[in-house]
Formats: C-alpha cells, structure tokens, sequence
C-alpha cells in the first residue's frame, strides 16, 4: 500500500537559519521551501536537474538588496544564489542547489516607455511578448527574437545575451541595452550605462567605480589579444563580453557590455532601460522548397545577399513533425506540397522595412529564384510569398515550435539540447553542417536541424536516452567532439543559448591568459563564489568547476523508475521540459490554472516534474505504482485515520495532490503542448491511487455520480431544484459538500419537451428496419449529462434544427458518458461506463447513421479517454459535433445545387455573429473556427471567431468553493473585457455548456449556440 513519502524535504540548517531570519525581516516577497517548489525550479530545458534549497520570489529590487545584504554577513556566507525568469535555459544556466530567485512572479513590469527618444525601462522579469504588446501602440518592438519569447524574461535575454531571428539586421540584447541597474553580491546597487574614459574615477569611492576602473584598465591593456583571440561572429557570446566594453575608439566605456551574457554570475540585475526598434511598414515572407537541407544551406548566403532581414532553414524532419503537430492547420497554405516533389528543406526569407523598399528587394528575389527554378538551380522544387501578417506570424510560430516537436518522436531516445547553438561564420557554415551530420551518423543517432542561417547559427538535438547510462557517457563525447569542430571551423559551441555547464570548454576558446581574465572579473564582482557558482568560470583560487557537461542529470533520477513504470506514464515522462505551458498570454488556452496562481507547480511541466518525483520515490520505497494502481482500497477507517493524521504526517504525496487538484482538465496541454503531456491523463491516475490512502471530499462523489443520478433527479425537476436552490440548502452544501452556485434542471425537461415528437418514435429494431435510402435521411443525437438536463431548450432546437434541413432527427437513449468519473479519478467507474456507452453506440454505428453530440468536452470524451482506457475495445464508432456535422450537410446541399443563403436584403447587423471558441474544442480541433465560418456563410451571415483562454469553469471546477476564486480571475483575464466590448449580447455564440453556464453567472445571460443562431437563420428564410 501507499507509503508516507517523507524524505528528501529537509534543507540544509544554514539555508533553513537564512529563510527564517529572511522571513522576520522587512521582505515583502514569497518565500517557498515546499519539497514541490524546489523539484519544479530543479529543471529547466536542459538534460540537467540540480534540487534547490528553497526558492525566493522578491516583490521588488529592495526585497533583492535586503536578501544579499543578510547573506553577506559572516554567518550566511555558505548561501549562494541564482536569479531565474522564464526557466527556458538549455545549458543549466539557473539551475543550483542554493537558492533560486525568481523574477518573474512579482518583478514583471513596463515602468516606462519613452516614445519619443525610442526607449523603454522595464523590470526583468518582464517576458519578452509582454513587452512587445505593450510596445506595440506605439509603434516600436523589442527586436531580438528568439524561439521561446512567450515565456522568456528580458533578464534571461540579458543574461545570455539571448538572439534569434533576424539578428544580423537586429543584433543581439546587448546591442540593444542602454543601462542597467542591479545589485552586487553585497546587497549594493550598481547603475551602468556608457560612460566616456574621461569620466572614469581614477579614485574609486564605491565598489561599482572599482569594478568599472579595473576592468576598463584590463580590457584596454588586453585590447590586441582580445580582438585577435575572439573569433568574429554575429552571435559570439563569450559570458563577460570584453570585446565591447570598450568603443572602437577606447573612448567610451559600458560595464553593462560585462553584465550582458553573464548568466546571473556577477549580480543580480533587476532593472534594464533598452533601445526599441520602430515597427516595420511592410513585412514580406518568402517560403522556398528545397529538394534537400544541403540545398537550403548552400543557397542560404544568396538569399543573405539579396538584402533579407531574415533567413531561417528547417530540414525535413522538422517540418514533417510539424506536419503532425496542431500547429500545421494555420501554415498548411503557406507551404503546401509541391506535385511529384518531396520537400526536404525549407528557407524562410523574410523582407521588412518601408514598403517601397521591400517591394523592390521581393521583385528582385522573386525574378531570380524564378529563373533559377526554371534552370533547376540549388535544388530548388517551389517558393511561396505571403504579405500577410497574420499569415506570417504562424509562420514563425511554426518555427518557433520547432524546438520542441523535436521532442515529440517516438521512442526512448529523445532529441536533446546540449550541443544545439553552434556558431560559424556563415560562409562556413554548409561545410560545417556537413561535417556535423557526419559526426552524428558515425554515432548512429537521429536528429533534426533547424536554425539562423544568416548568422551561421545551426540548431541540432541529437537522440539520446539518458535513462541509458551508454548514452549519458555518449553525450559527453559528442560535446567534446562538437567543440572541437565548431573551433575548426572558427566558431564556437555556444552562439545564441549561453554557456551554462559548458564553461569547461573556456580555456580552448578564450586562450590562458584572457580566460584568467574572465576569473579575476568574477573575483572582483563575486570574491566568494556565491552568485550562479560553478557556471561560466569561477573566481581565482577556487579550482575546478563545480558543474561541466558531466554534472547530475535528469536521466540519473529517472532511470531509478523502472522501465515498465515509465512506459505506463508516458506523459509524465515525455515531458521536456521546453516550458511552452508557461505561455504568458491570457488569450492562449495553455494551462489556465498556471496563468490563475503564477505558481509552476501549477503548470503541465511543474505536475509531470512532480510526478516524475513521486514515482521515483515510491520505487525507492520498493512500492510497484502498477500493482498499487490495480490493489483494493484501504478500509474506510484506516483511510479516515490517514486523511485526520494528514496534517501532522508529511506525505509527498499531498504536495502532489495540491498541484494536480488545481487542473482544470481542460487538455489544452495535451494538444498545445510540442510532446503532447497529457495532465489530466495522469492526474486522474494519481487521483485513483492516492484515495486507496486517503478520504476523497463528498464533492467528488457527487461529480463522479452525476451522470447515474440526473435521471432521477429531472424526475422531479421543480422539487429537485426547489431543494437545490433554497438558501438553507445552498448554505449547506457550501459548508458541507463544497459547492457553490449549482445550475438549475431545465423545465420543462427534455422529455417533456418532445413528448409526442417523432424523435422518439423509434428505438433500434425500428432502425434497423429502414432501407439505406431512408437511414441516408436520419440523424442520431448522441445524448450528455448537461446539455439535456441542464438545457434542454438547446437539444430541442437542434432537433428542430435537424427537421429544418429536411432531415429526420432521433434521440438516443441517454447513456452517461463519464467524463466527470474521470475527472475526479474513478478509473474503475470510468473504465465500465465507457464499456457499455461504447458497446451501445458501436451497436448503433452499425447502422450507418451519423450520431451527433452537443457538448465539445463529452464527444472529445469518446475520441480520447474511452480509446486511453479500453484500447481496441473502443470499436471504431464516431461521434460527430454539430459543426462537423453541419459541414457535411452542406456540402452536400452545395453539391444538389441547393443553397440554403438568406436574402442579402436582411440587415447587416442581424447577420453578424461572434464565436468565442471552447477551449478544449479549439485546441484539439482547431479546424473548427473555419467550420463554424463556413457554415455561417453558407447561410447567409457573418461569422468572427474569438480566441480566448479559459473561461474559468471547465465542467464542475468552477462550482468548487476551493476553485471559485481561480475560476472567476480566469474569466476576468480574457473574457469579461471581449464579453464587455460586444453591444449585442444576442450575437455571441458558445459551444460550450461550461462556458455558457460561466458567462451566465459572471455577466448575467446566457450566449446562444451557434446552432440556435443557425435555428433562426433558416426559420426567418
């Protein structure tokens, strides 16, 4: 049975005297030692996992002051620290196990944006699209732009002087950083900004004017070695950048070159003032097909040549994982397939700027890449233009994703970041590439390629399993061998991800002398080594580097789990940790829970990290999770015993169950995700172990009963509602059950409504007795538990929907569906009503009839969770949503020659309609937006869909004293303000029952369906 899972919590004693005294002092940030805290901030999108001692949230930079001015007092000198944003590091670069301080919860903030002299100051726990779409009325953009830029903080741009595409017309962070402000290891501040050499202090009076007189008078005296040491790249990161602290002319000094690049090793840098590029007039994009990558790359510097602002290659893996990914349905347009050709690189150009200028740089590229088309030149098989910008946006957000597709293939090997940001010079760089991919294949390993072409930048994640201790040995080779080549080529490994681990191949790069340079600029900024210690290089005297590439990976902890256990929890596994869940955009369906609380542990990442934990730690405890999942539950006394002890008794397990409890189960991870990691999947695993210990709550009783109990409640339907809805019984099953605000039962019900209605005139043997000609006429409603007791009116009318378009409707039996079973965990519930709903609607399936369903979350219910929990037992029945029901049905009316388009005479504004998508439905259909619009048009009206992110109540979730408050801030984040701004609330359309029920309870009515919108279309023509 379940063990207490209560080591590994307890930190070190002088970590634990430091966060004491911390707390007591004038710090108004978060403190969080919680063991699930720790675990989440131990990954990033490395292979590394370094465990933390606590992680640290300062409210603003005098909680960072106050922190390292306590930790530099004699007896907390042992306490070390590393400031973290986004966590998107490939290298380990914020990983430690001392303290992380995390910028991003509190100190996320566009102080000031100054259109005038083209600048903004900004905390720098602001992620980088946040910026922009503050920038944006403006007219301005913060130009580096790299892959993870909707979770990634400008300090972590900062720090790793981060880049992306279009760099050699943008440049890199650094080229853009005007000041900065931070604070030293011992609490002071430190303000950097260009000062001329004349203005240097030659008597030192703080330590900054020390830090700033020694490393001007190094730089300069160095100045010869530096420039002929430090290979001449567009991307070239070096940690502390002593190429350009000093102007050509050695007449202007910027510390902040110093700080750029730094990785957190030198301060803590907490504001940044930064020079904003204006927006351009006109963007362009070019997608060329190659019949090769080694096409794409050696075309690649004509296209440099022809004046592109950007030039970004994929090879065919990439874009054939992208192909299978939900991200292809938006650019499938843009770069469809060439006939008899196969498509196995691409290059993406793009042209921005002032629109004659463009035009012309478009026409000269467009006349030559036809004429080399025409010859068969570079492997050429097609090009595409797009001019807009919407178009050109899911083009890059293609790209972007690419990074994680990759670490979406198949099998135990998994393509990983620890080689991935090679830089050569550009006219070097398909002789590199080549070689590269020799190296790969003497190894034998599959991998993908992508990257900056225009800056020599290549992106490559080499499959390895690190659960393998062959491979873990193989990746150090690999590293050494890479560093090797990319030096042969005058390049280095690192060109846009930062060092990290890596700093170990310094001394090859930098030379002795100036790498000794590096290590005194850290003594003098970090004399103790306390600040991200053992990244980059360490202060003189402090001896080998505490990590390197052979530091502790993720893969140590995870081959502890048996094979067995890892390939039963797929999703908990898979994870990549690539961060996309921690998307900052309120109208992005990912992860809403995380958006609500801005806790990780809150996010599909931080629960599969957790979970990967409490695997590992059942293991060690030689509990097999598989029996354990198959075993009785304890008796109902030793559970209540447990669940009363809980409180006093440390479990893992709770800490666990805090993170998966707050899921909404809306799936949005499991399509939005690159790898797929399903949360509610696994969540509803843990649920069913973790009650075989534990007392569920009477609420998830009631939800996981539902289904059986509404039949009999809608019996009665004004009694039931009557003692539902009385104020001593709503108070009561407040304080008793948990619940709040229960919808009513339709009256009259749904039988009521249709008795007598010849939709219920059949049942099976009546339809089997039809011809096929009179079936071909019939459509099957497919029955849920909310729409047809809860909105009944909704079920009729797209009965009498079904009766308008000449076609005969019959109602089904009502067969629970069990989603709400397994949203609270009863697998074994779960499992028997799939069983007999799938046995039943297979029987019907047999009859060759369409079935349709009205709720987006039940009928996704059948496609998903009854294929993950019966197999092939599922059968292969389908049921359809309306709109791709609809769809069908006019396409064939389209096909008859006859449309069923209203009169063009009606008003303008009657025909006009919003759809605000169901965010289950968009993510895992995302064709349905285009559905519902061309069903609109076919009717004669207009159709504009709205994206949002979660409404805030995903089934019962919102009814859930504990969830209201989640549940109400969601729905203010994105839809209260579109909801706001709509004038005719008798426009808006949902298609889901939770998300109707949510704008009812927050805004007072209740929005239409679109097939009740489409109900009186058809009736008024």
């Amino acid at each position: 049975m379940l063990p207490l899972l209560s080591h590994q919590q307890t930190l070190e004693p002088v970590y634990l005297s430091f966060l004491d005294e911390l707390a007591q002092s004038a710090f108004e940030g978060d403190i969080d030692s919680r063991y699930s805290a720790r675990m989440v901030q131990a990954t990033d999108n490395s292979v590394y996992q370094f465990l933390p001692q606590a992680v640290i949230y300062p409210a603003h930079q005098q909680d960072i002051e106050l922190l390292l001015s306590l930790a530099s007092t004699e007896r907390f000198k042992q306490v070390t620290f590393s400031a973290r944003g986004g966590g998107t590091g490939t290298n380990g670069q914020s990983l430690t196990h001392g303290l992380i301080v995390d910028v991003s919860r509190h100190m996320n903030k566009v102080l000031e944006v100054n259109a005038k002299e083209g600048w903004a100051r900004v905390q720098t726990g602001v992620v980088k699209d946040a910026l922009n779409d503050a920038l944006r009325p403006h007219g301005f953009f913060f130009s580096p732009d790299l892959s993870t830029s909707n979770r990634a903080t400008v300090g972590g741009m900062i720090n790793t002087d981060a880049s992306g595409a279009g760099s050699l017309v943008y440049g890199k962070t650094s080229d853009h950083v005007l000041g900065l402000t931070s604070v030293l290891v011992d609490g002071s501040v430190l303000s950097t900004e260009p000062v001329a050499k004349t203005d240097i202090s030659s008597e030192p009076q703080n330590l900054g004017q020390q830090l700033t007189k020694q490393i001007a008078e190094a730089c300069e005296d160095k100045r010869g070695q530096i420039l002929s040491q430090f290979p001449d790249l567009n991307r070239f990161l070096t940690g502390y950048d002593l190429k350009h602290v000093w102007n050509d002319e050695l007449s202007q000094f910027d510390l902040s070159r110093i700080l750029t690049g730094s990785e957190g090793t030198l301060a803590v840098i907490t504001e940044a003032k930064l020079n904003l590029t204006p927006l351009p007039k006109q963007r362009v994009m070019v997608n060329i097909k190659y019949d090769s990558f080694e096409s794409a790359l050696r075309h690649a510097p004509s296209l440099v040549a022809a004046k592109a602002t950007v030039v970004e290659t994929i090879d065919s893996k990439v874009l054939n994982l992208a192909r299978e990914d939900i991200i292809w349905h938006s650019v499938s347009e843009l770069i469809s397939d060439v006939p008899n050709k196969t498509i196995e690189g691409l290059n993406m150009v793009e042209f921005a700027g002032d629109e004659q200028d463009v035009e012309a740089r478009l026409v000269a590229l467009e006349t030559t890449l036809s004429k080399q088309l025409e010859n068969q030149q570079y492997g050429l098989v097609g090009f595409q233009i797009t001019k807009d910008k919407s178009s050109i946006t899911q083009i890059y957000a293609m790209r972007k994703k690419a990074v994680g597709l990759l670490g979406a293939v198949k099998g135990r090997r998994k393509p990983l970041a620890f080689a991935e940001d090679t830089a050569v010079p550009p006219e070097n760089l398909a002789d590199f590439i080549m070689e590269f991919r020799a190296l790969l294949d003497s190894h034998n390993l599959q991998y993908g390629m992508f990257g900056h072409v225009d800056a020599g930048v290549l992106h490559v994640r080499p499959a390895l399993d690190m659960c393998d201790p062959q491979d873990e040995r193989l990746l150090k080779t690999i590293s050494d061998e890479v560093a090797a080549l990319t030096l042969k080529y005058g390049g280095l490994m690192w060109g846009e991800h930062g060092k990290g681990v890596r700093g170990e191949y310094g001394p090859d790069v930098f030379g002795d002398e100036l790498f000794a340079l590096l290590e005194q600029i850290k003594g003098w900024f970090d004399p103790d080594n306390r600040l991200n210690p053992g990244k980059l290089v360490s202060p003189p005297g402090f001896g080998p580097m505490q990590f390197n590439v052979d530091s502790v990976k993720r893969g140590t902890f995870d081959r502890q789990i048996p094979i067995n256990v890892r390939e039963a929890y797929p999703d908990v596994m898979n994870c990549n940790g690539n961060g996309l869940c921690f998307n900052y955009s309120h109208y992005s369906p990912m992860c809403p829970s995380f958006k609500a609380t801005g806790d990780r542990i809150h996010s599909p990442k931080g629960r599969a990290g957790l979970m990967r934990e409490w695997l590992r730690l059942l293991e060690a405890e030689g509990v097999d999770v598989l029996e354990l999942a198959n075993s009785k539950p304890l008796g109902m006394m030793q559970r209540i015993q447990n669940s009363l002890r809980s409180d006093r008794d440390y479990d893992y397990s709770h800490e666990v169950m805090e993170s998966l409890k707050g899921c909404l189960a809306c799936k949005a991870c499991s399509s939005q995700c690159p790898v797929k990691v399903d949360v509610p999947k696994f969540r509803a695993q843990f649920f069913d172990i973790y009650y075989k210990r534990y007392m569920r709550p009477a609420k998830d009783y009631l939800v996981g009963g539902i289904e059986d109990s509404l039949p009999l409640m809608a019996a009665m339907p004004k009694f039931t509602n009557f003692a539902s809805q009385n104020s001593l019984s709503k108070w009561l099953i407040k304080k008793s059950i948990g619940y709040v605000d229960s919808p009513l039962l339709s009256v009259p019900t749904l039988k009521q409504r249709l008795d007598g209605h010849a939709s219920r005139g059949y049942d099976l043997e009546d339809l089997q007795a039809l011809t096929e000609e009179q079936r071909a006429q019939h459509v099957l409603v497919v029955q849920d538990p909310f729409n047809s007791f809860y909105d009944a009116g909704l079920v009729f009318r797209f009965i009498q929907l079904v009766e308008k378009l000449g076609l005969k409707p019959v109602l089904l039996p009502y067969k629970p569906n069990g989603k709400p079973a397994h949203i609270k965990g009863f697998l074994a519930k779960f499992a028997k009503m799939a069983k007999d709903s799938a046995d039943f609607l297979n029987q019907v399936h047999q009859l060759g009839m369409p079935m349709v369903g009205l709720d987006p979350a039940l009928v996704l219910c059948y496609r998903d969770e009854y294929q993950q929990i019966l197999g092939d037992k599922r059968g292969d029945f389908e049921v359809l949503l309306p709109n791709e029901w609809l769809v069908g049905v006019v396409a064939k009316q389209l096909e008859n020659g006859s449309p069923s388009e209203l009169s063009s005479k009606e008003s303008e504004s009657k025909l006009h309609f919003t759809w605000y998508s169901h965010c289950t439905e968009s993510t895992a259909k995302p064709n349905t937006a285009k559905e519902w619009q061309a069903i609109f048009k076919h009717f004669g009206a207009q159709l504009e869909t709205v994206n949002l992110g979660c409404c805030g109540m995903a089934g019962t979730y919102g009814h859930e004293v504990d969830n209201l408050e989640r549940s109400k801030a969601l729905y203010e984040m994105s839809w209260k303000e579109q909801i706001k701004q709509q004038a005719d609330k008798g426009q808006i359309l949902v298609s889901g029952y939770s998300c109707r029920s949510q704008v009812k309870r927050f805004d007072g009515f209740k929005p239409k369906h679109p097939i009740e919108a489409i109900l009186e279309l058809v009736t008024h023509d």
